[in-house]
């Protein structure tokens, strides 16, 4: 089947600069699960599935393009596998926790539904977890807004799943309640420039009109930001929880 593969080109950025999730999301997964094996569903280059691997005995983390899992996180406890979503080739009643981070808005999700369903232990947890806009102070701020502005008719439409915290993406076991958790990092103005611009809708966007208004916002954030200055980046994380 095919897949919409926004990242395969820019796969090593991606692993250098995407955040890494919070302990306590992993924490927040674990307590509510058995431990023995985790499946990371969409794992990109592992920068969920290294962290599950330090509450559960096994982590089975699988994406559809080569190209992310050529850039992984390697773990002793994690296995990485080259399978989309709805076919993941995984056993029937599987696994305790099936976790998709900043996945399933491109999943296929009726499909998805039905194998997350057959792979998933009864009991089991399934948990969707996103992030969506930064949260940081002052000029910065504003510099982001407008490059926000420049780049929306870029983003894929299934972006709107990430805008509306995954209000359209129904679970059809019972909810489980989640806690509030926030995704911090602590960066210096290049990481944030390297994290913009693995955005699906950067990646459009030069794809469409080159480098140039990716140039002109850099140098819009160099404005503002010194080279050796550091400052927190906040990221509210969506989560639903179910119980298979």
């Amino acid at each position: 089947m095919t897949f919409a593969d926004h990242f395969s080109t820019i796969a090593a950025r991606y692993a250098t600069y995407r955040p890494r999730y919070p302990a306590a999301l992993v924490d927040a997964l674990a307590d509510r699960s058995a431990t023995h094996t985790a499946w990371d569903i969409g794992c990109g280059s592992g920068q969920l599935s290294v962290s599950l691997a330090e509450r559960f005995d096994r982590v089975i983390a699988t994406d559809p393009a080569q190209a992310q899992l050529d850039a992984v996180l390697a773990h002793p406890r994690v296995e990485y596998c080259c399978s989309p979503a709805e076919e993941s080739g995984l056993p029937e009643a599987s696994v305790d926790l099936a976790v998709a981070a900043q996945a399933a808005h491109w999943f296929d999700w009726p499909r998805f539904v039905v194998e997350v369903g057959r792979v998933a232990r009864p009991g089991a947890l399934i948990a969707l977890v996103s992030y969506g806009s930064i949260d940081i102070d002052g000029a910065v701020n504003d510099e982001l807004r407008r490059y926000r502005e420049i780049i929306e008719p870029y983003w894929p439409p299934e972006r709107v799943h990430v805008d509306n915290g995954y209000r359209d993406l129904v679970l059809p076991w019972p909810a489980v309640d989640a806690p509030a958790i926030d995704m911090t990092a602590t960066w210096t103005r290049d990481q944030l420039l390297g994290y913009i611009q693995t955005w699906s809708a950067t990646v459009k966007l030069v794809d469409r009109e080159g480098r140039a208004p990716v140039i002109a916002m850099c140098e819009r954030f160099a404005a503002v930001w010194p080279d050796d200055e550091v400052r927190t980046l906040r990221w509210p994380l969506t989560l639903r929880f179910a119980r298979r």
